[in-house]
């Protein structure tokens, strides 16, 4: 039988508890309130701005809204460079599954739409940042679709634009391109990346651990987008003058070539071809000999094409006239020392024959007659020694020293362009102004439709006889007789020049070029060619570049519609005379 037990007797119950150990527990259990009430108003009204901040941090994010990159469209509104959709594909390598035989054929579907070996997909999953990792940015559209649809957890996308090129490798060099980032990195992209980028917008909203969006915050600025951009480049006359270029250069075998090709009335720039080129999208493994614009970058020692300025110098001094003889008699003339020497003894030849048979011996007898700083000051209003005043990165100044610091002999050769340097590009203006009744005018590649102001270099008349010259050059028994296009008269200067290595000139390596313009009465377009380091048994400008202007000329007027002023037959078809080295 159990003892009944009655607990309300027990010693420890009856036992009085001191008063002070209540009130103590009260107390704490109320300080303690107080410390969490303290606290909360702390964390929520005194200092909430810092805890708010961590808290924007883990949860808040600022989306971009891309601006749409405006459009490159050349002078017909043809499109250059624009803008399309492009998914950019990312993802949270932890969230990604891989252990199972069904995760596995996916992401082996995802490699594939990809387009990379499904060992570089699984590597950027193992990646150290386990939270975010890019997969493949700028995607085709329809491409990010096909990824969407597999619905892989972990896989995320992000909309953005990437550039197409419609002209390819063609404009490559005018247009440019931009990186992944969409900001202009070569060409028109960077010369213009202000205007056309625009300005991005922003949306501010809350994102859970996934990264789905959960909810906006605040008011979305909208991006502002680029505005359109239209060059005084014709895209057909620059996908003709690319193509007979690069025909020309493969079958010379040579290194390289340009060509340019400028409205005589506006100083536009039709078009302007380099040959190794680009396709702007599609740049993987590029070289510098492909990024180079060469006919703004390279300069080289003009070599014959100078002559006309140095007649032209002549005859607006009035030291001597179209008619006045020059004896060049026996082909060779020594000064300090140095011996100067035409390809042939052409004899006693007028000003107009010296231009014609391109004599070294002609100028130099001409220009030794004038003082050094005339022809200086007549080189440096043509636009030699001067940077070119382009929107357009790389352009280069070329090389003209101070008539001062020139010796008799470098006189002499800067009567037919040696010891001085200008690119392709600034050749083409400088002959304006023969084009252009005396005046030289500045150069655009932007569309205009107002008639360049020049600034005169010489007169009206000194360009119309140095124009008749020039159609001599390229016509019967000049060196530039492969310049001659169906329909059309032609003037123009041939140009062959051996090129300088370390402090000497080489004997096998040469530039080929050739300058001129047309209708010769009232010019209209000036086109110059430069093919590099011709090697298949022909290095004269008169035989390796006049053909490229003679096409690239015929063609160009065409689209212009310029009338032909001359009998549609052929009009020479024999081989470029020799021109001196």
């Amino acid at each position: 039988m159990s003892r009944s037990v009655r607990y309300t007797m027990s010693p420890l119950l009856a036992s009085k508890t001191p008063v002070w150990r209540s009130k103590f527990i009260v107390a704490m259990v109320a300080l303690g309130f107080v410390a969490l009430g303290a606290r909360a108003s702390y964390v929520q009204i005194i200092n909430n701005s810092f805890f708010q901040r961590q808290g924007e941090v883990r949860f808040a994010r600022t989306l971009e809204l891309p601006a749409n990159r405006g459009r490159i469209l050349d002078r017909n509104g043809f499109i250059l460079a624009s803008s399309v959709p492009a998914a950019s594909i990312w993802a949270i390598p932890e969230d990604v599954e891989q252990a199972t035989p069904e995760a596995r054929a996916e992401l082996k579907q995802l490699a594939g739409l990809l387009g990379m070996p499904y060992a570089s997909l699984t590597a950027k999953l193992a990646d150290e940042d386990k939270t975010f990792v890019w997969l493949q940015r700028q995607l085709d559209w329809d491409v990010g679709q096909k990824i969407a649809a597999l619905k892989i957890k972990g896989i995320y996308q992000r909309k953005e634009y990437k550039r197409e090129y419609p002209e390819g490798e063609a404009a490559a060099h005018v247009v440019g391109f931009t990186n992944v980032e969409d900001k202009g990195q070569e060409g028109m992209e960077l010369a213009f990346n202000d205007l056309l980028a625009g300005k991005s917008g922003s949306r501010r909203v809350i994102k859970d651990r996934m990264g789905r969006v959960v909810e906006g915050v605040g008011e979305d600025l909208l991006p502002v987008d680029g505005r359109d951009m239209q060059l005084s480049i014709d895209s057909k006359v620059q996908f003709f003058a690319y193509q007979k270029l690069r025909d020309q250069v493969i079958a010379n075998k040579a290194k390289a070539g340009s060509v340019v090709v400028l409205d005589a009335i506006t100083g536009e720039v039709l078009a302007l071809a380099n040959y190794p080129s680009f396709v702007p999208d599609k740049r993987r493994n590029l070289s510098g000999e492909q990024l180079r614009n060469r006919a703004l970058t390279d300069t080289f020692e003009p070599g014959s094409t100078m002559k006309p300025f140095t007649i032209g110098l002549a005859l607006n001094s009035g030291r001597v006239k179209p008619g006045t003889l020059v004896d060049t008699t026996p082909g060779r003339l020594t000064i300090t020392g140095s011996t100067i020497s035409d390809t042939h003894n052409y004899g006693v030849l007028t000003v107009e024959g010296v231009i014609q048979k391109s004599s070294n011996v002609g100028t130099t007898k001409i220009a030794m007659q004038m003082p050094a700083r005339e022809m200086w000051e007549t080189f440096s209003a043509a636009g030699f020694g001067q940077k070119p005043q382009l929107s357009f990165p790389g352009v280069v100044s070329g090389k003209l020293r101070p008539y001062k610091s020139w010796r008799p002999i470098e006189q002499a050769t800067m009567s037919y362009g040696y010891g001085l340097s200008a690119s392709l590009f600034q050749m083409a203006r400088s002959y304006t102004v023969f084009a252009h009744n005396g005046q030289i005018i500045p150069a655009t590649m932007l569309k205009t439709d107002v008639p360049a102001v020049g600034v005169p270099v010489f007169s009206q008349r000194t360009a119309d006889e140095v124009r008749k010259m020039l159609q001599m050059a390229a016509g019967p028994g000049g060196t530039g007789q492969k310049a001659q296009t169906l329909g059309y008269s032609v003037g123009g200067k041939s140009g062959t020049a051996r090129k300088q290595v370390g402090k000497g000139y080489s004997t096998t390596k040469y530039r080929a070029w050739f300058t001129g313009m047309a209708p010769i009465d009232k010019p209209r377009i000036i086109v110059a060619v430069m093919v590099d380091e011709p090697s298949n048994g022909v290095i004269y400008g008169g035989a390796v570049a006049a053909p490229v202007f003679s096409e690239v000329v015929q063609q160009t007027l065409r689209l212009m519609g310029v009338q032909p002023d001359m009998a549609v037959k052929p009009q020479i078809v024999a081989d470029a005379v020799e021109e001196p080295l």
